[in-house]
């Protein structure tokens, strides 16, 4: 029995944010509308900001993500 009201085929709204310290991507949502996900959009920016995340990029769109913050590891090892 799914007792979700949506359709699981519905995508929603979601803002994701990139940035490159730290390179990670984020994904804030979801967001019944493209017009809610971007009035919340710059209070997410602002957030990173403050935490000194920088090179900020935050993007709008409709997505199911697996994951909520991806983060990626710039450690290269040694090649003995």
């Amino acid at each position: 029995m799914n007792l979700s009201p949506y359709n699981q085929s519905q995508l929603f709204w979601w803002v994701e944010i990139s940035t490159t310290v730290p390179r990670c991507t984020y994904y804030f949502g979801p967001f019944d509308s493209q017009k809610e996900a971007q009035l919340a959009r710059s209070g997410y920016i602002e957030d990173l900001y403050q935490e000194e995340a920088r090179d900020i990029v935050a993007l709008v769109k409709q997505c199911q993500p697996d994951i909520l913050t991806i983060y990626q590891d710039e450690r290269v090892s040694d090649i003995i």
